[in-house]
C-alpha cells in the first residue's frame, strides 16, 4: 500500500488549497480515507475523513471550509481548502483504514499513513 500527497504549499490566509492522495495497492472494497494534521510541538489531529459510501466526517474547525472527496476512477483522494486560517499551518497526512471507519478520527485506527505535505497559510 502507498500513499502520497502533494499539492500543498503557502497560501495567504483567506485563499484556497486542494491537497491530492494517490492510492496505490489499497484493494478493500470497504474502506476509511482520512486527512489529519500536524503542527509544530502539537499532536497529530484528525480533519476529515470519507468511507466508500462517500459519507464524510468532518472535525469542527474545518467544517464549512474543506472539503473532502475521492475519485475513484483515479484512485486519488482530495481535500479542498477554502477560507484557509494561519492556524490551518501544519504537515497534512493522508491516512487509509480496511473495511469501515469508526467512531471519530483516530489516528492508531488507520493502518496506512502518506510522508505529508507542508501548508504554510501566513496572515
Amino acid at each position: 500500500v502507498q500513499l502520497v500527497e502533494s499539492g500543498g504549499g503557502s497560501v495567504q490566509a483567506g485563499g484556497s488549497l486542494r491537497l491530492s492522495c494517490a492510492v496505490s495497492g489499497f484493494t478493500y472494497r470497504g474502506y476509511c480515507l482520512g486527512w489529519f494534521r500536524q503542527a509544530p510541538g502539537k499532536e497529530r489531529e484528525g480533519v476529515a475523513k470519507i468511507n466508500h459510501e462517500r459519507a464524510t466526517f468532518y472535525v469542527d474547525s474545518v467544517k464549512g471550509r474543506f472539503t473532502i472527496s475521492k475519485d475513484n476512477a483515479q484512485n486519488i483522494l482530495y481535500l479542498q481548502m477554502n477560507s484557509v486560517k494561519p492556524e490551518d499551518t501544519a504537515m497534512y497526512y493522508c491516512a487509509a483504514k480496511a473495511f469501515r471507519c469508526n467512531f471519530g478520527m483516530v489516528r492508531s485506527d488507520f493502518e496506512y499513513w502518506g510522508q505529508g505535505t507542508q501548508v504554510t497559510v501566513s496572515s
